[in-house]
């Protein structure tokens, strides 16, 4: 009887198709920080600077945390402001799921607000006023059960930066390319 319970149970990692945002024991250290990973800005990374990072909590609604756990979420236009003293993040946008409630009207591109500590923000005011420098959302990910936003202090890059991050880039490849070559 045992054998028959046992053989009618799903595993517990194939139970649900969705992640559970929770990193598997058996991961390495960057395997279990990408798999807690909702989002990645990458146009960020390319486009600036990132002089210093800061996490914060989001404002969400139910609607957006069930499509953020389905990974529906893109941030590549997303920028951060300050106003009134309080972080808003502009141009996230968060697709909602098409089992989403009737009675819930989903705007995908609401401003959702950023929750640091005060001190946070008005050292953050104080470098934003120099000039040169933006807040861009860098990532969005899961932390305690919570989505957190990490938040760089950029500088945007000028042409030539861009132009020498691509040449690093694809000597990078090159370079891959041959040693996958050389060990076949």
């Amino acid at each position: 009887m045992a054998t028959k319970e046992a053989s009618s149970k799903k595993p517990a990692a194939a139970s649900s198709g969705k992640p559970s945002g929770k990193p598997a024991s058996n991961l390495t250290a960057k395997a279990a920080a990408a798999a807690v990973r909702i989002a990645d800005n990458k146009k960020a990374i390319f486009n600036y600077h990132i002089e210093e990072r800061f996490e914060a909590g989001m404002v969400l609604e139910g609607w957006e945390v069930k499509s953020l756990r389905e990974g529906k979420v893109q941030l590549t236009d997303g920028y951060v402001v300050i106003r009134n003293g309080e972080l808003f993040i502009i141009g996230c946008q968060i697709n909602p799921l098409g089992t989403a409630s009737t009675h819930v009207r989903p705007d995908s591109v609401r401003t959702k607000k950023l929750l640091m500590h005060k001190d946070e923000i008005r050292r953050l005011i104080g470098k934003i006023e120099q000039k040169g420098y933006t807040l861009v959302p860098l990532n969005l990910h899961w932390k305690a059960g919570k989505v957190k936003c990490e938040v760089g202090l950029a500088k945007g890059k000028g042409e030539h930066d861009k132009r020498d991050t691509i040449k690093d880039r694809e000597g990078k490849r090159e370079v891959e390319r041959a040693m996958k070559s050389r060990s076949r």
